[in-house]
């Protein structure tokens, strides 16, 4: 599974935050219906609301197909889904991956990774998390959730959350790296004959 927030600022148009992410994403699924490739799992791609209001989007969603964070009462569908990628930095190019913890999925995205190496400098491969975004849910009920790093692009110092965030602040050439990217990712997910590997639940759960 794949996807990002529509969630545009009241001062401009959210183009970096996050109608980039949700291009990317978009992009990336027409990448694979254009090369008309039969995948040996089902993609699916979401495009979530009300990020900035707590993820109520994507956390809604989770419960309606997964389960509830909060009981780890879990649905069937929970054991079929192998990951979830999200896009949610801005417009700069991909660099690496946050693992969220999940040590055991390195040597995957190594691999994956290293197909990439003309159109990424020192890929950088994380065990940290990374808050604040639609990833979150999944990782916090045991799907794996990931977000990718990103080049900053005046993401931070000028464009989120701001009235210049417009398209003119979008780098086309980085949004098909990233495409590009995600394409693979999902891709070589799809194409496991297993799940990618899951953290244990917390004890308790």
């Amino acid at each position: 599974m794949l996807g990002g927030h529509l969630d545009s600022w009241h001062g401009a148009t959210g183009a970096t935050d996050n109608v980039a992410g949700c291009t990317v994403m978009m992009e990336a699924v027409r990448i694979l219906k254009a090369i008309g490739i039969k995948p040996k799992r089902t993609i699916r791609i979401a495009l979530w609301g009300g990020e900035e209001q707590g993820l109520l989007g994507s956390y809604k969603y989770i419960i309606d197909h997964f389960g509830d964070s909060k009981t780890m009462q879990l649905t069937k569908e929970h054991e079929k889904i192998s990951a979830y990628y999200n896009i949610d930095n801005g417009t700069g190019r991909i660099r690496g991956i946050y693992l969220q913890g999940n040590e055991a999925v390195r040597p995957i995205f190594e691999k994956w990774f290293s197909e990439f190496d003309d159109i990424i400098d020192h890929t950088t491969i994380t065990i940290r998390d990374t808050g604040g975004t639609d990833n979150l849910g999944f990782d916090a009920i045991g799907i794996p959730g990931f977000q990718f790093i990103q080049d900053p692009i005046e993401y931070n110092t000028r464009t989120h959350h701001t009235n210049m965030d417009n398209y003119e602040r979008l780098v086309i050439d980085d949004l098909k790296q990233m495409a590009v990217i995600v394409v693979s990712f999902v891709y070589n997910t799809a194409q496991r004959d297993e799940k990618l590997p899951r953290k244990p639940l917390k004890k308790g759960e």
